[in-house]
């Protein structure tokens, strides 16, 4: 009896949260939603952070208030948006580089992609473009491991910053060509780019988005792009593997939530995605930015992560690439 009346005490109060969590859902959004971006302004992952948002924010009927958290290749962003309310109103971009890459690089992770975070989905697929200073003698993935075997200086990688997709790709890049380059890490895609613009740095394997505009404007070289294959975002660009067979290095983006946030709004928040990616706009956005469409759920999304933390740490460890 007195087990009975527990049980049915545990019923009754569990009902007003249930209630509350629905009532939450149908009224979502009922004011500005923040969206914690982990890279700086100007980064790939800011630039087609704010392609989405444009249109998103107008689909959901509010505002989003994009939060730049830049700090340790994304772990800065990642651990804020841990620690943050599971109301809805706080989403962050999931990206392969702050998600995946730079936790590797902690001696003890602060967060776990899969288990701290509730997951909205994917929205789009980076590759990479591998750019010189224009100055460089060199117009071509052959012609670059030439110049850089023989010795001339300086000769530096730029990366958006230790554990950046920038940073493990080219990282990358330089395990698979046996060539040798100083790694100069700055604090962001924009100033990344920008130094190699200024020739301040040589080279370097970054995402597109962040290398469109100097492309377009004739500040960066393109040489090569990490798909396998050539593909219709770069027509006159090759992939590296043309000269290196088997080169591929690409990442995804995506929304994720903080851990509890009700399943009805996320679920909200990723019908919106999928109307937004859709969108006439958004699509030449992403075209513009060498960035394809990839829609997923949270459930496939989850998988691409995952995969992509197993894929990363072997990386990693075939780079001996050290934690902080």
């Amino acid at each position: 009896m007195f087990a009975r009346t527990l049980t049915s005490l545990a019923i009754a109060l569990a009902l007003p949260a249930a209630a509350q969590a629905a009532a939450a859902g149908a009224d979502f959004p009922s004011r500005p939603i923040r969206l914690l971006v982990p890279n700086g302004p100007g980064s790939a992952v800011d630039t087609l952070t704010r392609i989405v948002t444009n249109s998103l924010g107008p689909v959901l009927g509010q505002q989003i208030v994009i939060d730049n958290r830049a700090g340790a290749g994304g772990i800065v962003g990642m651990e804020i948006a841990k620690a943050a309310n599971a109301d809805g109103y706080t989403l962050i971009t999931a990206t392969t580089a702050a998600s995946t890459i730079a936790r590797l690089l902690q001696k003890k992770p602060t967060f776990h992609p899969l288990n701290d975070y509730d997951y909205v989905g994917q929205f789009a697929v980076t590759l990479n473009v591998l750019v010189v200073y224009p100055k460089l003698p060199v117009k071509s993935v052959k012609e670059l491991i030439a110049y850089a075997k023989s010795g001339k200086k300086p000769f530096n990688m730029a990366s958006a910053g230790i554990g950046s997709q920038s940073h493990l790709s080219g990282a990358y890049f330089i395990q698979q060509t046996g060539i040798e380059s100083l790694h100069v890490p700055y604090k962001g895609g924009g100033p990344s780019s920008g130094s190699v613009a200024a020739g301040e740095s040589q080279w370097t394997l970054i995402p597109a988005p962040a290398a469109m505009g100097h492309i377009g404007a004739g500040r960066l070289r393109p040489l090569a792009h990490t798909l396998p294959k050539p593909t219709a975002l770069l027509p006159n660009i090759p992939p590296i593997a043309d000269t290196i067979p088997g080169f591929d290095y690409t990442g995804w983006m995506g929304f994720f939530v903080p851990k509890g946030t009700p399943k009805s709004i996320a679920a909200k928040v990723q019908a919106a995605v999928v109307k937004t990616m859709a969108m006439p706009d958004v699509k030449s956005g992403m075209t513009r930015q060498a960035t394809e469409i990839v829609v997923l759920g949270p459930e496939a999304f989850r998988k691409v992560v995952g995969e992509s933390m197993v894929k990363n740490e072997k990386l990693v460890k075939s780079l001996g690439l050290t934690a902080n």
